[in-house]
């Protein structure tokens, strides 16, 4: 295809305009102008021109470029590109063409007839708004101590765990802790675990084993463990954490934990491969083609950016990440660095920055004391002004800052450093409204955003701050968390869904390991406010806790589950969505996921997930239609 001068021309306008907007917000993030997505321009020099020679190059090809080959997929219903409340049934067509070069979709479009349909209802691609990558796939290696409900269900656990391995040797030794994660105390019918469960056993007296909580916010550690620090000299009270006492040592809870896990071998770069392939194996089954990485040591990040480079066949999900300094809640631009892979597969330009610990743990920082412990209202991870402070630098330095918090405290003082960030020139110049800056460059955001006092819940909207909701915690919390916070705090500020949809579609996910990661039982808590487990509600609440006053439509709820995601990691169009020049990404079902019922959504399966343009995971391999080659001009259809 001749290249056209005027075609030329306007491209390069567009490209000039991209980059002088880009400028002008001064930020690390794209901006959508028109169509396209543009970065702006971060600090580092040498990445702002090879992004910029690197989007001309990319437009110059793509104009002079001449479609040799076409892939076409078509369906025997209907694709369902978008779950926006404005996209109509007449939008949609049953056929989509890809560029196997690019990975992108070329168009969708009807086609009549029989011949070369597959079977199934296609949606785009699910995305897990905040998931934990590594520890998902450390997790299918470890112990699954999820629904324990004795002690000697979680010695029993263990003990298989050990059988299974034996092949392998070592495993339990100095070199090679026991790993697990899951265990709660308030299913446990002897309560907080100790050291002395384990060592009263002759099997697993002298293993080194170390067990999360089913929250990651606590660990449990075997004797042998314990033998490898000075109790004697462990501080009374560890700011920002506890050494859990009683009735016995061996529980270390939020900044607490560092004591052992300092002392914990970690995996090699070999294990670390293999998690993140079981882990994105495990996703690809149940739809999710991309997610969010809530928390990546920079090292990790040089590995996830080795494998997609290196070892792409394992590389099958696109990857978010947000990332987390190696000493928690600091700034450490000596090791940070940005990065965005072409093709899509690997984006770094946020920061995960933790206000506050875990419910169940009473970790959480409230403002006033637990109802069932009036003793404490929680502790803070980091001070106010500390958390200012690195919202505000990590913001300066063009990062998306994104902040944990649970407890209302909590949630104010990431709201107000926030708040501090955008009313900063440096963040938002020239005056730009800190609403209109958050919305097109900044995009801060809440991780959890759990209980918020209504107060807060004004000021979030005010901004536009982006809540990061996890439906499945509302539902597997909803056992006891009115215990732990009072009716009053339950009915106002607890567990947000459709009282915050106005700030825009909130992302959506499950912080996996902390809950499975199949995105239909996170639609289903969503959507029902029942456990997706039993499909029932708590006690007075069978109905659905709390069901009509924050229960999400079913659209909604897909809606953070693509959309929502695809907007907060600026890439919007790009994800979440099935559209011309679009990632190639779709799920297809055996039903439309939109005129199921209610209570069938937590059991849908995928057939088949795609991302890219490749099937990444069929369900039970049966034959299809042979996908069509469309060669030179496009037929019109």
């Amino acid at each position: 295809m001749a290249l056209s001068p005027l075609r030329l021309l306007l491209g390069l306008a567009t490209l000039a305009l991209a980059g002088l907007l880009s400028a002008l917000l001064y930020r690390h993030g794209p901006v959508q102008l028109s169509e396209m997505v543009v970065y702006q321009l971060p600090v580092d020099v040498a990445y702002t021109w090879d992004k910029y020679t690197s989007s001309i190059t990319t437009f110059l090809a793509s104009v002079t470029a001449t479609k040799e080959e076409e892939m076409i997929h078509c369906y025997d219903h209907p694709i369902t590109t978008s779950f926006a409340s404005d996209r109509t049934e007449e939008e949609q067509g049953n056929c989509l063409g890809v560029d196997p070069s690019t990975g992108l979709i070329t168009r969708v479009f009807s086609r009549k007839g029989e011949e070369n349909k597959r079977k199934g209802y296609v949606l785009p691609g699910l995305w897990d708004g905040h998931g934990h990558l590594l520890q998902y796939g450390e997790f299918l290696h470890g112990v699954d101590l999820f629904g324990a409900r004795s002690k000697e269900e979680v010695k029993a656990r263990i003990k298989k765990y050990l059988e299974s391995r034996k092949g392998e040797g070592g495993v339990g030794s100095r070199g090679n802790w026991v790993r697990g994660v899951g265990w709660d105390q308030g299913l446990l019918r002897e309560g907080m675990p100790t050291a002395d469960w384990l060592s009263d056993d002759e099997e697993l007296r002298d293993k080194f084993v170390m067990l999360d909580r089913v929250d990651v916010h606590c660990t449990w550690v075997s004797q042998a463990v314990l033998d490898l620090i000075d109790i004697d000299k462990l501080p009374g009270e560890v700011p920002g954490g506890e050494i859990v006492r009683e009735p016995g040592m061996g529980v270390f809870c939020d900044n607490a934990m560092d004591i052992v896990t300092g002392l914990w071998p970690k995996p090699n770069a070999a294990q670390k491969k293999k998690f993140v392939g079981s882990a994105m194996r495990e996703l690809n089954k149940v739809g999710l083609v991309g997610m969010h990485d809530a928390g990546v040591l920079p090292r990790d990040i040089d590995l996830y950016e080795q494998m997609v480079k290196k070892d792409k066949e394992e590389w099958t999900v696109r990857v978010y990440a947000m990332v987390e300094c190696p000493e928690r809640n600091t700034l450490c631009p000596e090791v940070a660095r940005k990065v965005d892979l072409e093709g899509g597969w690997l984006r770094v330009g946020s920061v995960k920055l933790f206000a506050d610990g875990a419910l169940g743990s009473w970790g959480s920082a409230m403002i006033d004391p637990y109802s069932d412990r009036p003793s404490t209202s929680g502790s803070l991870l980091v001070n106010a002004s500390t958390l200012h402070s690195l919202a505000l630098s990590w913001a300066k330095a063009k990062y998306q800052v994104n902040i944990h918090a649970i407890g209302d405290l909590a949630n104010r003082h990431a709201i107000d450093s926030l708040a501090t960030a955008l009313d900063d020139l440096e963040v938002c110049p020239y005056g730009i409204p800190p609403k209109m800056c958050q919305q097109i460059s900044c995009r801060f955001r809440i991780e959890h955003a759990q209980i918020i006092h209504p107060d807060d819940q004004a000021r979030m909207r005010e901004l536009g701050i982006i809540p990061s909701i996890q439906p499945t915690h509302a539902t597997s919390d909803m056992a006891y968390a009115e215990e732990r916070l009072g009716k009053e705090r339950i009915a106002k500020e607890a567990y947000r869904m459709r009282s915050m949809w106005d700030v825009g579609p909130p992302v959506l996910g499950s912080d996996f390991p902390v809950e499975p990661p199949n995105p239909f039982e996170g639609v289903y808590a969503a959507v029902t406010r029942k456990s997706p487990h039993t499909g029932i509600g708590p006690p007075g609440w069978e109905g659905g806790w709390y069901k009509e006053q924050e229960g999400l439509s079913v659209r909604q709820a897909f809606d953070g589950f693509t959309r929502g995601p695809a907007h907060a990691a600026f890439w919007e169009k790009k994800a979440g969505v099935i559209r011309e020049g679009g990632f190639a990404d779709w799920v297809v079902m055996d039903e439309d996921v939109l005129k199921v019922g209610e209570e069938e959504i937590r059991f849908l399966k995928v057939r088949e997930t795609w991302v890219a343009g490749k099937k990444v995971y069929s369900r039970d391999g049966e034959d299809e239609p042979a996908v069509e080659k469309q060669t030179g001009a496009k037929e019109d259809l």
